[in-house]
């Protein structure tokens, strides 16, 4: 074998057992600062994905795992309304609140990849002990409130032109009034905005499960460093 050729295999084992030593890290021999450098590469990444998948023509509407249908009162209301020839006004509004979700998404990205600002180091190796979603619960409670505000007048900009929404928003008040039907529900608006941040939360959820599943796959070094820690 010619020297050049052992060269070659010699440094393809220098590196392929530096690469393992890297991976097989202990989390506790990880840095402060990989660690959140790794949140912050899984959060963009994930949020990414994400927002990818939903904040596009169908990304709501055409997934059934976060489809969003109208608020209970109104799907029970769906027969007597098609017999009085508002069918097609009830279905109308069903699509437009899922357009209205995918729509309002791409606004999720600034908020979402500007809260790791706010996580401390000391949060950051606990948040990697949690579990497999413990990443986009810590950023759901950093983002969901700003979030519902940025997407409420998107969705309500939506509902406004249905004549069914503006029934059903005038009833569901009444109702809340007398703890009949849930905060959450008692405008068609602020449902869909809530039920487009769980759709998103989901797949941020999702992505997150995947990289601690499989963090070779990430196509990120710092991912693959401070993940693969954990296996």
């Amino acid at each position: 074998m010619s020297r050049l050729r052992i060269a070659a295999w010699i440094f393809f084992a220098v590196s392929a057992l530096a690469s393992f030593k890297v991976l097989g890290q202990s989390l506790d021999q990880l840095t402060s600062r990989d660690a959140t450098a790794g949140l912050k590469a899984a959060l963009d990444k994930g949020a990414a994905a994400a927002i990818a998948s939903l904040g596009r023509t169908d990304g709501f509407w055409g997934n059934p795992k976060v489809r969003i249908p109208l608020p209970e009162q109104l799907q029970r209301a769906r027969s007597a309304l098609r017999l009085i020839g508002r069918g097609q006004e009830v279905d109308a509004l069903e699509l437009a609140v899922n357009r209205a979700a995918e729509e309002a998404v791409p606004q999720a990205r600034t908020l979402l990849v500007s809260a790791v600002k706010s996580m401390s180091v000391d949060d950051a190796k606990q948040l990697l002990r949690g579990g497999d979603d413990s990443v986009t619960q810590f950023f759901k409670l950093k983002t969901a409130p700003q979030l519902s505000e940025r997407f409420l007048p998107i969705v309500r900009r939506v509902t406004e032109k249905s004549g069914v929404a503006q029934q059903y928003n005038a009833l569901a008040a009444q109702g809340a009034a007398f703890g009949l039907i849930k905060p959450e529900q008692a405008t068609v608006e602020r449902y869909v905005t809530q039920k487009a941040l769980d759709g998103l939360y989901t797949l941020i959820a999702e992505e997150e499960k995947k990289i601690r599943a499989d963090p070779l796959a990430a196509g990120s070094d710092i991912i693959r460093r401070v993940f693969g820690a954990l296996n």
